[in-house]
């Protein structure tokens, strides 16, 4: 008898299915309403004779006890043997000792995450302002902190006092801080990672506790929102919060919700939109995307933030998707994708709180993909666009519409593009169709399941010419397609935020040269000498990069790289780590188990190490040369503008003279470079 038979006799499926559908019986066989989908009149059907189910309604399936496992679990069958051979107390597959020694490792850990969890709520219940604060301020009823299991990190002194909890019901310091619940300083002292927070569970799909979100409570708390650090356990790239508690509703309804944050989808939950889920990180991941599509959700629905933050995410997470579904030759991603946009600038806590029936509205008339981007691409272009921004514009939503709506050709969208950017039909069909062959003549592959598409030519590339394929990765780049983006350009932008990140205050130094290059002309100052930010940066992580890094030198109640940690995503603070450390081969074991350097520590070391005489004027000249290199981008898009014979007389003098200034620009720090180069070289 093979392992799986073995399970089958030994499990009996009127018992198994019985814990997730009321079973009643009904002859020989049993009936229920189909655990699976909405039905009023039982078609769910249990033959215990046969250990076999179906279902005669909408899933028209049906299968053993492993079937119905997998249908119930979203597992795969080896998932479902492994699972169900331990209800049986079956050994599924000889495993060697160190694979035994770190499962029983791992179940340790999920146990003592489960102890953190059950000391934090008690630590709530006891607490009456912080039981107040999660009541009243953030309206959570008593059934939502008791289902959830929400809780409070109490406020020091002691600094360790969910250390000595853990520690007085067996479990190590070691343990501790491997799990994320606290932390070693310099001087050898163990301390509790959270103190003072409201403090969410974080769960897998399975319902065991990986981690913890913490919402400060002293408004002078930074940051505000602090998850657990990564650990063997918590990836916050490859999870999505609530999601244990989601699944069926999601199947049931065939429907995701996905929100930006746990208070957002606590607040659904509590309302009765158990469909709703966050993602942990400032944009949808590839594998967040592969744990709901498509075995529980055929339609996901983004309703991240509307304020600016929030739109960008949602446009990185359409490329992330595009990605996804481009790479997926199979179609087994096939999803339909919708953006919820909510009025006012509100976020879903605060609307669902104020109007649970209006939230219902706009989930029901969410966007779909093909509406929003055309939406928020025709909105930046300028009141004048010439006819190549606007077929730039064109050119660049066509592969995301191809990858992600199937009525592109349809004539009512077609139209909508038409309208929106004053083009001729035919040419949208005439481009789509050409995107269509190029995407035929590209030789079958597949990106690596974790990898991130490049946004950069290999190094194999000569400058200025592109991959093949180099349009697949920016479908919402800002910059003029006309230039391409070499591999001189993309090592400045990194060598320049290598050096303000190490150095912050040479930014001053950078915009002081600006200034002298300008002479005191305030028209330059106000135009193209103006300061040096992220529109001088071109690859797309380096300008998230570098506007986050603008945030940290506005702000002074926190050093700029502790602002950085606590302000990047996952993603951005793995493009952070290769940005700082050169000899990547030497971290690459440590990353595959997230960023295990301490920050602040490493920038201020590499801050003492670079003290080299040349280092300012090297990053002043990497500095002139990507603003160089931003204004002949601008230029060639100015000289579109001036060519557009539709323009007014007024328009086209204003237009000469911003193209003027710009050229004056150039020449000076054209002047600048040379003599920057005498000092170098």
């Amino acid at each position: 008898m093979s392992v799986a038979e073995d399970i089958k006799a030994k499990l009996d499926i009127v018992s198994y299915i019985q814990q997730y559908a009321p079973l009643k019986k009904a002859g020989r066989t049993y009936k229920a309403c189909c655990p699976f989908h909405s039905e009023r009149s039982p078609s769910f059907v249990v033959n215990a004779d046969t250990q076999s189910w179906r279902c005669f309604g909408a899933c028209a399936e049906g299968g053993d006890i492993f079937n119905f496992a997998m249908k119930m679990h979203g597992w795969t069958f080896s998932e479902a043997i492994r699972e169900l051979g331990k209800q049986a107390g079956i050994e599924v597959r000889q495993q060697t000792p160190v694979q035994k020694a770190q499962d029983e490792k791992l179940d340790g850990l999920r146990g003592l995450l489960q102890a953190a969890a059950d000391y934090y709520h008690q630590r709530l219940l006891e607490n009456e302002s912080a039981l107040a604060y999660a009541r009243h301020k953030r309206g959570f009823s008593d059934e939502t902190l008791r289902q959830y299991q929400i809780g409070y990190a109490p406020l020091p002194p002691p600094w360790d006092m969910a250390i000595e909890h853990l520690k007085l019901i067996g479990y190590d310091e070691k343990q501790i801080i491997e799990v994320g619940l606290a932390r070693q300083n310099d001087k050898g002292h163990v301390y509790d990672y959270f103190r003072n927070r409201l403090m969410i569970p974080i769960r897998d799909e399975r319902g065991r506790v990986i981690g913890f979100g913490a919402r400060a409570l002293a408004a002078d708390d930074n940051p505000k929102y602090l998850n657990s650090p990564q650990t063997p356990l918590f990836d916050k790239s490859h999870t999505l919060f609530g999601l244990d508690a989601a699944k069926r509703t999601i199947r049931d309804q065939e429907t995701a919700v996905i929100v930006e944050g746990y208070m957002d989808a606590l607040q659904a939950h509590q309302a009765g939109f158990t469909n709703v889920i966050a993602q942990m990180g400032t944009a949808l991941t590839e594998a967040q995307l592969k744990l709901i599509a498509p075995r529980y959700a055929k339609k996901i629905i983004l309703a991240l933030d509307s304020d600016a933050a929030g739109q960008n995410a949602t446009m990185r997470s359409l490329e992330v998707a595009r990605s996804a579904l481009q790479a997926d030759y199979s179609g087994k991603l096939s999803v339909d994708m919708r953006v919820l946009q909510i009025p006012g600038a509100k976020d879903p806590d605060d609307l669902i709180r104020e109007s649970p029936e209006r939230w219902q509205e706009l989930v029901d008339s969410a966007m779909p993909v093909a509406d929003y981007v055309i939406e928020v691409e025709v909105s930046a272009l300028p009141q004048q666009a010439s006819l190549q921004e606007r077929e730039a514009v064109a050119r660049r939503l066509l592969p995301i519409l191809l990858a992600s709506e199937s009525n592109l050709y349809k004539q009512d969208n077609l139209q909508k593009l038409a309208l929106k950017l004053h083009i001729n039909e035919k040419d949208l069909l005439g481009w789509a169709e050409e995107q269509k062959r190029i995407e035929r003549a590209k030789p079958p592959r597949r990106m690596p399941a974790e990898a991130e598409p490049p946004d950069f030519p290999p190094q194999n590339y000569e400058d200025g010419q592109a991959p093949p394929d180099a349009e697949d990765y920016a479908p919402f780049r800002s910059i003029s397609r006309k230039v391409a983006q070499t591999r001189e350009g993309v090592r400045r932008e990194m060598d320049c935020l290598r050096a303000l990140l190490q150095q912050p205050d040479l930014l001053y130094h950078i915009n002081r040269k600006f200034r002298e290059i300008a002479g005191g002309d305030s028209t330059l100052l106000n135009g193209p000498l103006g300061d040096f930010g992220m529109e001088d940066f071109s690859h797309s992580d380096y300008r998230a990069l570098m506007r986050v890094f603008q945030a940290a030198m506005e702000q002074d109640e926190m050093e700029s790289a502790d602002y950085l940690q606590a302000n990047l995503d996952e993603g951005l603070r793995q493009e952070l780590v290769e940005i700082l450390i050169d000899d990547l081969e030497t971290l690459r074991p440590k990353l595959r188990h997230g960023l295990s350097i301490d920050l602040s520590m490493y920038l201020k070391q590499q801050t003492r190490i670079n003290t080299e005489a040349d280092f300012k004027v090297k990053l002043i000249e990497n500095a002139l040369s990507l603003r160089k290199r931003r204004l002949d981008l601008e230029r060639t898009d100015l000289s579109f503008l001036i060519a557009d014979l539709q323009m007014e007389t007024s328009q086209q003098f204003e237009l000469h003279v911003r193209a003027n200034l710009s050229n004056k620009a150039r020449g000076l720090i054209d002047a600048e470079l040379q003599r920057q180069a005498k000092i170098l070289y």
